[in-house]
């Protein structure tokens, strides 16, 4: 693997860690609580990131992105039967695939088009490189939020 794709990598590794490690010690109840004015939960958080992480590794292989705007308010929500252990699973398993995926491009220039949306500059594309930087960014802002939400569960 190239150093700037390393070098990458190992910055978004750091971020996950810093998102898996507000898991310690944190029982489900307290996964599940909405403590702040949000709706955010600490698993809401994490399945939320695994959910974007998967859906922009999904845009490098296919060149395509869908906006579901459904699937998405979904991915901030713990439903019955999500575990932390089972949220941290699937986070390690799109962290790994990303980690394979990218490993096995050529370099970080392959790029496509962003759907045509409000949140997108019109007539814009993404290539793997700012997908990473993206995806650093977001886990980095979530792991700020997920760090509020368990100091106020008490739970440090």
């Amino acid at each position: 693997m190239d150093e700037e794709k390393a070098q990458i990598l190992a910055i978004l590794e750091s971020a996950r860690q810093s998102l898996s490690r507000m898991f310690a010690d944190v029982t489900e109840e307290q996964a599940r609580a909405t403590p702040t004015a949000s709706a955010l939960s600490l698993g809401g958080i994490l399945k939320h990131v695994t959910y974007g992480e998967t859906i922009w590794v999904d845009f490098i292989v296919e060149g395509e992105k869908v906006d579901d705007l459904d699937r998405y308010a979904a991915s901030f929500r713990m439903e019955p039967g999500e575990t932390v252990a089972s949220l941290l699973d699937a986070y390690a398993a799109a962290a790994k695939r990303t980690e394979e995926v990218i490993a096995g491009l050529t370099d970080l220039d392959t790029a496509h088009k962003l759907p045509e949306a409000p949140w997108y500059p019109p007539d814009t594309g993404w290539n793997a490189r700012e997908v990473l930087l993206h995806l650093l960014h977001e886990t980095a802002q979530h792991a700020g939020h997920a760090d509020i939400i368990k100091e106020s569960l008490g739970a440090r």
